[in-house]
């Protein structure tokens, strides 16, 4: 019998080579959250960003801040458990209406993850026009209305009223207030949620204001001929640029300035410039509204002024990169007493002011003759009683929303026969008309200003010291 005939000899290679771990297991990560133990891979970790906690433990292959190989967290398993599917799925689940939003909102902060939080609970995705009830009245402090609301993507909210702006974060729990220079802000854009530019008509220039720390970061001008103040008519903004229609001092010239909104704010152009000469009142009107076309590279600005005669005002269409005039229609007849313009529409919309009617001019086939269809009926246009004073308009995705006193009417495109996009088919279009909200939501003071954001539509009344928030039933909330 030979010797060690008992002995077992050592593989010749380890056991791990014998038998290699799979590569999906490789990534596979365990996480101790309050003593449960949670699995999950290294790629859905990733989607928290890499400057979150849960990225860093997939960056260490899950032994950050842990033994045994296990990373552990010293927090709430449940409300981990909400978060690590938001981040699987994008949404949050149904099981998270068992918890305060506050306290998610939080819990998410901790974990670096808030901005996901944000865009699950903003997604304007979930902006149902025909679901929105109203769903919070924010308070703002002092006796004056809002003058001017702004709100960015996620659904922050600013507000001017007075001399003083009240902002709201995405989940309207926080809320800040600052003191401007300006005795009214007239004119108030958000750039960011704590980044706003303001102006008004009786102080000259625009401000960019740091809403946090309430100073101003800059003061932007316009050096007109006459070397007079210039004060702020109207803001808006493309991803690239920021646009203010400034007028004189002496109210004898007007223009829009266009500043680089990526850089310092720097002056990049003028476009528009009038200098007012005898009797040619249509160059005094400044811009008093401005927006932004995106689908056809195109600044949209229209104003419009009262006289002797009544109500005059225009619509032009600009290329930014030229300064020319793309398009323009002058108002007279039935001046418009809001305007707007749609991109997912391809529409410019207008109501008038005597009719109370709304009207679309199709941005596919624009004409300076019959530039304006009506949606309602036409008939009321010349019967004078301006039923349409103090109407807003505004367009959201593809609808749009007019005020009639305190009212909300939802006009929405049905499409017939082909597409929008077919040529043969421009003539075809048809809206109808819609009330919005329920009675109690309805005839409580004349609506001033309408605006979106993420899911939320906000709306300020008439000596009101609030505005409302309308909102589509949130999943889980």
């Amino acid at each position: 019998m030979p010797p060690f005939v008992n002995q077992i000899s050592p593989p010749p290679h380890p056991p791990s080579m014998l038998f290699p771990q799979k590569k999906s297991e490789l990534n596979i990560i365990t996480i101790n959250v309050g003593g449960q133990l949670f699995q999950t891979t290294k790629q859905t970790l990733a989607l928290a960003g890499s400057n979150s906690l849960l990225s860093k433990i997939a960056q260490s292959n899950g032994v950050l801040h842990g033994v045994g190989g296990v990373s552990f967290i010293d927090r709430d398993p449940d409300m981990f458990s909400i978060l690590l599917s938001l981040l699987r799925t994008g949404n949050l689940p149904s099981k998270s209406k068992l918890f305060d939003l506050q306290d998610l909102i939080f819990e998410s902060q901790f974990y670096g993850i808030d901005n996901l939080m944000v865009s699950s609970l903003s997604n304007p995705s979930q902006f149902e026009a025909f679901n929105l009830q109203k769903t919070q009245v924010l308070p703002l402090s002092g006796r004056d209305s809002p003058s001017a609301v702004s709100t960015t993507p996620f659904g922050s909210i600013h507000v001017a009223h007075g001399s003083k702006i009240t902002s709201f974060d995405w989940s309207l729990n926080r809320k800040s207030t600052i003191l401007t220079q300006f005795s009214v802000v007239d004119s108030l854009l958000a750039l960011s949620p704590s980044l706003a530019a303001a102006g008004a008509t009786d102080f000259s220039g625009l401000q960019i204001l740091d809403l946090d720390k309430g100073f101003v970061k800059e003061t932007l001008t316009w050096e007109n001929q006459t070397r007079s103040s210039s004060t702020v008519q109207a803001i808006g903004a493309s991803p690239q640029y920021l646009f203010t229609s400034f007028e004189s001092g002496r109210r004898n010239s007007n223009t829009i300035m266009v500043f680089d909104r990526q850089g310092s704010f720097r002056p990049v152009s003028e476009i528009g410039q009038r200098e007012i000469y005898g009797v040619e009142l249509d160059s005094a009107i400044p811009a008093t509204k401005l927006k932004w076309v995106s689908g056809y590279n195109l600044l949209m600005a229209s104003g419009s002024h009262g006289g002797p005669s009544g109500l005059s005002g225009n619509v032009r269409l600009y290329d930014v990169r030229s300064g020319a005039t793309q398009w323009e229609v002058k108002e007279k007849s039935d001046c418009f007493s809001d305007v707007t313009v749609s991109d997912n529409l391809s529409a410019i919309l207008k109501v008038g002011v005597n009719s109370g009617e709304v009207y679309f001019a199709d941005l596919r086939m624009l004409s300076a003759e019959t530039p304006w269809v009506c949606l309602g009926d036409e008939r009321k246009g010349v019967r004078g009683r301006k039923e349409g004073v103090g109407c807003k308009i505004e367009s959201h995705g593809n609808q749009v929303f007019c005020s009639k006193g305190g009212e909300l009417e939802l006009w929405s495109e049905v499409l017939i026969g082909a597409s929008r996009a077919s040529e043969d088919e421009l003539e075809e279009r048809v809206f109808r008309k819609n009330l919005m909200g329920r009675t109690k939501d309805l005839n409580a003071g004349r609506i001033t200003h309408l605006c979106f954001g993420g899911n939320k539509m906000v709306v300020a009344r008439k000596d009101q010291q609030c505005v409302e928030v309308w909102q589509s039933l949130v999943k889980g909330f």
